[in-house]
This record gives C-alpha cells, structure tokens and sequence, in this order.
C-alpha cells in the first residue's frame, strides 16, 4: 500500500511541476456543464489541435471534418478541443446548452468542447494570449487552428480557410503523432 501512495505522490508532483508555466496550464469548464478541466492535466501528452468555433459562420462546415480528425486520430494520443467564439460579428449568439446541442445534432461533435471564450485583444482569455504570444497572432476568424506537440508546445497555427484534412495540417499532424 506504501508502495502505491508513493506512486500515486510521484504522478500528482510530476504532473502538477509538468504543468507549471506551460502553455495548457488553463482551466475551462466543458461546454454547458460545471464541470473544470485543466487542459495540461487531461491533455498532457497528446498532440492538441484547438480550434475556436462557431455555429453561424460561413465555415461552420469544418465541424464535420475535425470531428472525423478527432475519431481517425484518436487512438494515436490525438484531439481536437473546441472553443466557441462569439468575437467575429457575433456568429456564436446562442447559449452555451445551444452551441452544445447545435454541434451534437447537426455535426455529430463528440471531441471536447468548452465554455465560450474571447479568443482575440486585450479580453482574450489568458491561454490565447500565451497563443498569441507563441505564434505571433490571435486568430483571425472562426476556425484558426493551432496544433501543439505533445511537450505542450505550439508546433503550427493556421488559418481559418485550412480545412481539418488539408495537406498542410495532416502532414504537420502525423510529424508530431510519430515522435
């Protein structure tokens, strides 16, 4: 039993000291629940793409495309987390409990979505301003992507316009799933 409380010590310190200072060291709640999750404790080492969504935009299409990602990928430590915006000309009006059932029923969205956050300027939530303050730039529109390794830091951003299976991505993604 000793053995094990030491295990369980060694796992909480490492991972509580993995977390310190990185970029994922963020809580969000799961969309439409009170349940928080630190990113860096759920996620650490897996490859991420995060992407920040919205239900009334031109590009809301990619829904489809990231969840397939997500489920293709998943078994190889992969996954897409996703952060409803209303910052570009309010195409996320709707509550938390409609962008949820919106994203389930029309999409089939299973990958893990969280709370609505301001993405962009000086309200931005505190993990897109360390984003920004990594790759150069807050996103530009619904849909930026940005893939970060498996060490938590950033590999790539794109664009809004880069689809889920556009060359670019998948080949940055399957770089980062082989290491």
């Amino acid at each position: 039993m000793r053995y094990l409380s030491l295990i369980a010590l060694f796992w909480f310190t490492s991972t509580a000291f993995a977390c310190e200072g990185k970029l994922l060291d963020h809580n969000f709640r799961h969309l439409a629940s009170d349940e928080q999750v630190n990113l860096c404790e759920a996620y650490t080492g897996k490859v991420i793409l995060v992407v920040n969504t919205a239900s009334k935009c031109g590009l809301t299409y990619q829904y489809e495309g990231l969840e397939k990602l997500h489920q293709e990928y998943s078994e190889q430590d992969f996954v897409v987390l996703g952060f409803p915006s209303n910052d570009f000309f309010g195409q996320e009006p709707g509550t938390e409990k409609q962008v949820q059932d919106f994203c389930k029923l029309t999409y089939g969205v299973k990958f893990p979505m969280f709370e609505k956050t301001v993405v962009k300027g000086d309200e931005a939530h505190a993990f897109y301003q360390g984003l920004k303050e990594v790759s150069g730039t807050y996103p530009r529109w619904n849909f930026h992507k940005f893939l970060i390794g498996r060490d938590g830091k950033l590999v790539d951003d794109f664009g809004p316009r880069t689809k889920p299976y556009s060359k670019k991505l998948i080949t940055r993604l399957n770089e980062e799933l082989a290491k």
